[in-house]
């Protein structure tokens, strides 16, 4: 108890803290939440669009397929988004916990902000799912949603050393996989339909792996019980997508795999020193998960944050921070940063930006003011470029007005 106290006197006053504070320690972090965000910002440009209207053309393709999630196994880039910021939780925390420490906050304070700061980001989930409804979506799938469900387990996980973490994150990925692992595969009976897939599916894991299929799982069945606990207009049987609540569980892997680095960042080792291991870690980690894969004990599954996806995704987002912190931190290149960090350090704004309505708001103002066609100025196909483009640069010129006038949307 007296480790837990003298630990919880050192937690921070907010996930994502202030642009000055990342500037003054790790700016490589803001740069990497601003590449991640800009990933999210950038679905305007709809490259889908310029996909389609250019069907032969495999350069057009490829951008379409990376910034369209997978059907189930693997990835493409966009599915890096959701563990990435998932992530970068798990990174600030060393650094929210030093700056707590400073201030000598009290255990029941630390606590108490930082439950509320889970429910908050639990219900702003909520509330950005529910956005296009007539009443309020109930559902746990959000980012924001998944992160609050797991970050008063992150911040207890703080108080404590690194192998207690690693032990955590062990037995929270091998109790993940057995709990599916365990759970029976359907029978001749099984109502697909229900389910809303069905059983020649083409994306249909088969053997030992069809345990993770698409909502036939454990985390389906959880949800068919807990989301009917809340007013709907109809009864909940199937995620369309294959999400589910319980992800929060392995997603919680990730935050404390972002909290060993950001122990590594935060320690006294040479830059040199902990650049070798993020990407030491990345590839020991992209090895486990493929073996994990391709012999079938665990696919990798960003729908359901399949363990074996907890930690071939973990390993990406190493590479990421070794990339980014040799660049911005080691070898001082932070002109070129400028964009992503404005974007980084005000990352809940640029989420709420993205996700809440606003960029479909200015494109619809762009076609007002400037008519129907000023979108065509390239072309038919190039269409969504142009006025997507455009608005990404208004929402950027909003955040870079933020952080010059240091004003931080934080929770």
């Amino acid at each position: 108890m007296e480790n837990v106290t003298a630990a919880a006197q050192s937690i921070s006053n907010s996930t994502v803290p202030s642009a000055s504070l990342q500037l003054n320690r790790v700016a490589s972090v803001d740069v990497y939440r601003g590449f991640v965000m800009l990933l999210m910002m950038g679905e305007v440009l709809s490259f889908s669009s310029v996909s389609q209207a250019l069907p032969d053309n495999a350069f057009w393709g490829f951008l379409h397929m990376q910034q369209s999630h997978v059907e189930w196994t693997w990835l493409a880039l966009h599915d890096m988004i959701q563990p990435s910021f998932t992530f970068l939780v798990g990174v600030v925390l060393p650094y929210s916990i030093a700056s707590r420490k400073s201030k000598g906050a009290k255990v029941g304070s630390l606590m108490g902000h930082t439950i509320k700061r889970s429910l908050i980001l639990i219900f702003l989930g909520v509330f950005l799912r529910s956005m296009y409804s007539t009443q309020t979506n109930f559902t746990f799938e959000d980012t924001l949603s998944q992160i609050g469900l797991g970050y008063t387990f992150l911040v207890l996980l703080g108080f404590y050393s690194q192998r207690v973490q690693v032990i955590s994150l062990i037995v929270i990925l091998v109790g993940y996989w057995l709990a599916f692992a365990l759970y029976p595969l359907p029978g001749p009976g099984f109502d697909y339909a229900a389910a809303g897939v069905t059983a020649d599916w083409e994306h249909n894991l088969t053997g030992f792996a069809a345990h993770w299929n698409k909502n036939t799982n454990i985390a389906w069945a959880f949800d068919q019980w807990f989301l009917n606990l809340f007013p709907r207009k109809t009864p909940f049987t199937n995620n369309g997508g294959g999400y589910s609540t319980l992800s929060f569980i392995p997603t919680l892997g990730t935050m404390i795999l972002g909290l060993l680095a950001g122990n590594t960042l935060h320690s006294a080792k040479s830059a040199k020193e902990k650049l070798n291991f993020f990407i030491k870690m990345g590839l020991a980690l992209l090895m486990v998960g493929i073996i994990l894969q391709v012999t079938g004990i665990n696919p990798i599954v960003k729908r359901i944050w399949t363990p074996a996806w907890t930690i071939f995704s973990g390993g990406i987002c190493f590479l990421f921070l070794a990339f980014f912190y040799s660049m911005v931190d080691m070898a001082g290149k932070k002109k070129w940063s400028y964009f992503l960090m404005v974007i980084g350090a005000n990352s809940i704004a640029a989420y709420v930006m993205a996700d809440a309505g606003l960029r479909s708001l200015i494109r619809k103002s762009l076609f007002i003011h400037f008519g129907p066609n000023f979108d065509k100025i390239l072309g038919d196909p190039y269409a969504s470029l142009v006025s997507g483009g455009i608005t990404l640069f208004i929402l950027w010129l909003i955040l870079n007005w933020l952080y010059k006038k240091k004003i931080f949307i934080k929770i």
